[in-house]
């Protein structure tokens, strides 16, 4: 930690206090979908939020993100946004990786089994209208400067047109891409490699429209992409093993016209090109999410190869998990060592990220020849070895995706909840739109259990914290389901004292009590023997 350097210059709420006074509660440093989401959820749950953006409000986002995976889909949907999104994108039944291997995103068991088609800014779009809804306090043209933390806080520093300026709040998250000058304040390394030079990005109209809305294609000597986004414009993305050059060598639409050709076999009639940019891709990933108050997600933590698309959507996911962590923490409902559980969950994932993405990108640029028969060998086993295709369709949508539970855990602890048919004609997704726990029972059966009528030691679990609902089937198994849409908690119990009692124990764990006690202290609460298989 850095020793605090007190400063009288706000422009972002009351002035300096020696008692350590906050302006907010987060501060937010980068405006894309990350930071959006984040700043959103934090506003709604009812604190105070600023979100710095080094970008002038009227310069959008040129994006490289064009695809919207299922279970980001599922996290927007938990936020009341996912139907305009989908209902302005172009769904598709299946993508192609490389050559004929394709993912079909049917199978999934998800209100979403596609794979959404549509640009980045579209996704920040309706982000950055929840977020200005809910309260957030908007600071565009404000470059961060560096970042000063102490027991009681964070001081982030910027620059603006009118000056100098700072604002304090008891955490800071990064959300600044993989330039983020929030990590460099606080000291992180950012290792790994470049493993593509001499990408090629453009914006350009075409005279023959692709079969599909996004088109894809590698031969080992060239990649490209073509996707649209609407207005007739689309977005190239491609790569020339025979044209390498450095970022700034300027790039023109012959070369986008050549590596087009290369791997689709047509240009289209490219013309009226309004963008071309030359970048490289690395991949890289921060040992550590957390330093002390201040957090990073998205890209800021992790970036990878372009390949799976999955960096927007690892970073969408990155917020859903902390955003509900750090209102819990803020309000008084967990302690802070509830914020250490988002390194242990979220930090695999973002590895995990850079494995995938690293091994198709590799697989697809294998040189030709003996490069192409093994692209084939893949593309067979992806698509005629249907638990490897269903692993490789999990895994690249998200909805795979489990946090470890702790022993004892039910078998179900710390996987994803699936959009579940409820009781009264509702869905879990809608229900989490309020922000809360979600508690499932059985049809019939309270919700949640209060304390003894004795008193005793038991604290009673304050129940506007948790939504509760029923099974619409005869199902048995109680589930508690977190905030960011995975389970909690669950139990298989039928005996009625001691499954009320693990019901009590489990929501006071993770919600905290009525008379403002926090008693959750981890991941999972401790072993019930009614919780597992073993005690029923």
């Amino acid at each position: 930690m850095h020793a605090m350097n007190r400063r009288t210059d706000r422009s972002d709420g009351a002035g300096s206090d020696p008692r350590g006074a906050r302006d907010k509660d987060v501060v937010v440093v980068g405006a894309g979908p990350t930071g959006l989401l984040l700043a959103g959820d934090l506003a709604e749950a009812g604190l105070g939020v600023t979100l710095l953006e080094r970008r002038p409000a009227e310069i959008s986002n040129l994006t490289r993100a064009l695809v919207v995976h299922a279970r980001s889909l599922e996290q927007l949907d938990a936020r009341g946004l996912a139907d305009e999104l989908v209902a302005g994108g172009h769904p598709l039944t299946g993508l192609r990786l490389f050559g004929r291997a394709t993912i079909d995103p049917t199978r999934l068991r998800s209100r979403f089994p596609f794979v959404l088609v549509t640009p980045q800014f579209e996704v920040e779009r309706v982000l950055e209208r929840r977020a200005r809804r809910a309260g957030v306090t908007f600071r565009h043209d404000s470059e961060v400067l560096g970042l000063d933390q102490d027991a009681d806080g964070v001081t982030v520093r910027f620059r603006t047109a009118e000056g100098l300026g700072s604002v304090r709040a008891a955490y800071v998250v990064g959300t600044d891409g993989v330039r983020s000058t929030i990590r460099e304040a606080v000291g992180l390394p950012f290792p790994g490699r470049s493993v593509l030079r001499s990408l090629v990005l453009a914006d350009v109209r075409l005279a023959q429209e692709p079969d599909s809305p996004l088109t894809f294609n590698a031969t080992g000597e060239a990649f490209a992409l073509i996707a649209s986004f609407g207005g007739g414009w689309y977005r190239v993305i491609g790569w020339n093993r025979h044209r390498q050059a450095a970022d700034d060598a300027p790039a023109d639409l012959d070369e986008v016209r050549e590596l087009t050709r290369l791997a689709l076999g047509s240009d289209y009639g490219m013309h009226d090109a309004r963008w071309i940019s030359r970048f490289h891709s690395d991949e890289r990933q921060v040992p550590s999410y957390r330093v002390g108050r201040v957090f990073l997600a998205g890209d800021a933590a992790h970036v990878h190869s372009p390949a799976g698309a999955l960096g927007m959507n690892t970073g969408l996911q990155d917020a859903a998990n902390l955003s509900w962590k750090l209102a819990a923490v803020l309000r008084g409902r967990a302690p802070d060592g509830l914020l250490d559980s988002y390194q242990t969950e979220r930090h695999p994932v973002g590895k995990q990220a850079l494995r995938s993405s690293g091994a198709l990108i590799r697989l697809a640029l294998l040189p030709t020849g003996p490069g192409r028969a093994v692209r084939a060998l893949a593309a067979q086993l992806v698509n005629r070895v249907r638990p490897l295709s269903l692993r490789a369709v999990r895994t690249i949508s998200g909805l795979g995706i489990a946090y470890p539970a702790g022993p004892g855990a039910h078998p179900l602890a710390g996987h994803r909840a699936p959009d579940l048919r409820l009781a009264g004609g509702s869905r879990l997704y809608e229900l989490l739109r309020q922000g809360r726990f979600v508690l499932i029972t059985p049809a019939g059966e309270p919700g949640v259990p209060q304390a003894p009528a004795n008193g005793g030691d038991s604290p009673r679990p304050a129940d506007d914290r948790v939504v509760t609902a029923s099974w619409r089937s005869e199902r048995r198994t109680a589930l508690l389901v977190r905030p960011d849409g995975y389970i909690a908690w669950a139990t298989d119990a039928t005996a009625p004292a001691a499954r009320t009692a693990a019901l009590r124990g489990a929501v006071a764990h993770w919600t905290g009590t009525e008379d403002g006690a926090s008693i959750a202290t981890g991941l999972t609460p401790a072993a019930h023997a009614a919780d597992t298989p073993a005690g029923r």
